[in-house]
């Protein structure tokens, strides 16, 4: 579950959002990012293990300063579409620059003989295509929520399932990779 930590801003930044205002939740979300990223970079973390935070952190700056320089911008309503959306763009991005960013974070609980191993690439690679794919049909599905104004209860569930779903598929296939990789 250590790719979770990964989505620690995310995650505050609905709910600062929700309860307070999405100004506070854009700044608390940069500042948790900020923080992981330092408390990885102190313990050794090299940067593949980071791309989650790194990525969290641009997008909270950016989101911050529109949010503190234009909070009556329209930026809020479509924060959700924006924020799977640069998810996705990151999940796809770091796939097409051959460093899945799952396999950072897997290196965290994978002994280091098998970090080269064709296995443990294609594990990687097919977790974070799942998390890529995951978030640009979460990205999808909330835009249309929101263009058509839909129930907000559709949007949460979209939401919910956005997280939900890779995180069940990301569990079982490794699970299976475990089991193939035992029994070879």
């Amino acid at each position: 579950m250590t790719y979770l930590r990964g989505f620690i801003p995310w995650i505050a930044y609905g709910v600062v959002a929700g309860f307070a205002d999405w100004r506070w939740g854009a700044l608390s979300a940069f500042v948790l990012s900020v923080v992981l990223i330092l408390i990885d970079r102190r313990s050794g973390m090299k940067v593949d293990a980071q791309i989650l935070e790194i990525s969290a952190a641009v997008f909270f700056a950016v989101l911050t300063a529109v949010a503190f320089i234009a909070p009556h911008s329209g930026v809020e309503d479509y924060d959700s579409c924006l924020a799977f959306g640069w998810l996705a763009l990151t999940s796809w991005l770091s796939l097409a620059l051959r460093m899945p960013f799952t396999e950072g974070i897997a290196k965290r609980e994978v002994p280091q003989e098998y970090w080269n191993s064709p296995r443990f690439k294609r594990v990687n690679v097919v977790i974070t295509a799942a998390w890529a794919l995951a978030f640009t049909v979460t990205c999808a599905v909330v835009t249309v929520v929101y263009l058509l104004g839909l129930d907000d209860s559709l949007d949460i569930a979209a939401q919910v399932a956005g997280f939900v779903v890779p995180v069940m598929f990301t569990n079982w296939y490794r699970q299976r990779a475990v089991g193939a990789a035992q029994d070879a």
